[in-house]
């Protein structure tokens, strides 16, 4: 990864990733448009500090960041994201992210996958390999797959994109494999863990990828590897073994931790998938919550709802949607409610989709970072 890439990855660490990033790897979008400041949440008054945060005393109720400063609180809300577990999948570690990237976290190995792709020969074979769940945005790989297998046939057509992948049954899967079928044919092959396609160690020197039953050797390989809760989570006790953190599904308060609240990707929240829009959904719902507590009120009930938009190419989108209520342990799919794209629509419901992904992006990210 040259340096100019470097320099432009570390002027602003902020970038977002599933949706559109996938548009990234294939050219159709360029990186800065995944990319994020906070200068317009600082012009409404609100407060930002760019420090990481080191530790968390549950106890005092303090927070400390890198920079030295200790901040107190009287409820704690945290998003800690994933952490990529790279020793889970013996051979892969972060000295293998170079050869073998996950880009599963935007940025720099986004665009390092972007110029493996690039550079391949035509004729070469790219290799994805999907862990188990849970991890982030469950239809993330699917799409991913969609789009390279796009820019392969338009720009490497002798080329074969192979998945395999740690489960059977993904989300909108009648939807992409019948997308797959039609868009790319042969060029793109998908593999289950019923046919012995888990990937159970990787070579990242020899660029070979080993399952129960084979070994294949990439040209390209993104190896997508487990995950759990980002590190902050740990640091704070707010995660359990299985490397994800418990709440109270009504108020997102933690299991583990008292006035400490846990949103997004590292929740336990059951049925919601870890997708954007659940933590966007998540946070509205937990504000509310802490504002009730704080003034005495009880937490409300309500549902939550997620939307996910995946592209099979740019003009052909797909999407699921679900309804989740809370009961007293967990959160739970509202039977009946929600549902995917029709199987049998035209070449316009498909492009109105892709628009509507777009749409839900340019709100999502006015939301979050008033932009």
């Amino acid at each position: 990864l040259g340096d100019v890439y470097k320099r432009q990855v570390e002027a602003n660490p902020t970038y977002t990733a599933c949706p559109l990033s996938n548009l990234v790897l294939t050219t159709d979008r360029p990186i800065g448009a995944q990319q994020f400041g906070y200068a317009d949440l600082r012009k409404v008054g609100i407060g930002v500090i760019l420090s990481r945060a080191t530790a968390v005393d549950p106890v005092a109720h303090s927070v400390e960041l890198a920079n030295g400063e200790q901040l107190t609180y009287d409820r704690l809300v945290i998003s800690p994201g994933i952490d990529l577990r790279s020793d889970a999948l013996p051979g892969y570690s972060e000295t293998a992210y170079d050869r073998m990237p996950h880009a599963w976290q935007a940025g720099a190995q986004t665009l390092l996958l972007k110029q493996q792709l690039n550079s391949m020969a035509d004729g070469g074979l790219v290799v994805m390999s999907v862990p188990d769940n849970p991890y982030r945005c469950p239809p993330g790989p699917y799409e991913r797959a969609s789009l390279i297998a796009r820019y392969l046939m338009s720009n490497k057509p002798g080329s074969k994109l192979l998945v395999l992948d740690a489960i059977d049954r993904f989300s909108k899967q009648p939807l992409f494999m019948a997308a797959w079928r039609e868009q790319y044919g042969d060029l793109l092959e998908w593999q289950g863990r019923s046919s012995g396609a888990e990937v159970i160690s990787v070579a990242p020197d020899e660029m070979r990828l080993d399952t129960d039953f084979d070994s294949v050797t990439a040209d390209v390989a993104n190896v997508i590897p487990p995950q759990q809760a980002g590190a902050i989570a740990a640091i704070a006790g707010v995660a359990d073994a299985s490397g994800w953190c418990p709440i109270e599904p009504l108020t997102f308060e933690s299991r583990l931790q008292p006035d400490i609240h846990v949103i997004g990707d590292a929740a336990i929240a059951n049925a919601m998938p870890k997708s954007a829009f659940s933590a966007n959904a998540q946070a509205k719902l937990c504000a509310a919550q802490i504002n009730r507590m704080l003034t005495g009120e009880p937490p409300i009930g309500t549902t939550l709802i997620n939307t996910c938009y995946s592209l099979v190419n740019p003009e052909y989108g797909i999407s699921v949607a679900g309804v989740y209520r809370p009961d007293p342990d967990h959160w739970l799919e509202v039977d009946g409610a929600g549902g995917t794209s029709p199987m049998a629509a035209g070449p316009e419901v498909r492009a109105l989709e892709a628009s509507y992904a777009r749409d839900w992006y340019k709100a999502m990210t006015a939301q979050v970072f008033g932009t």
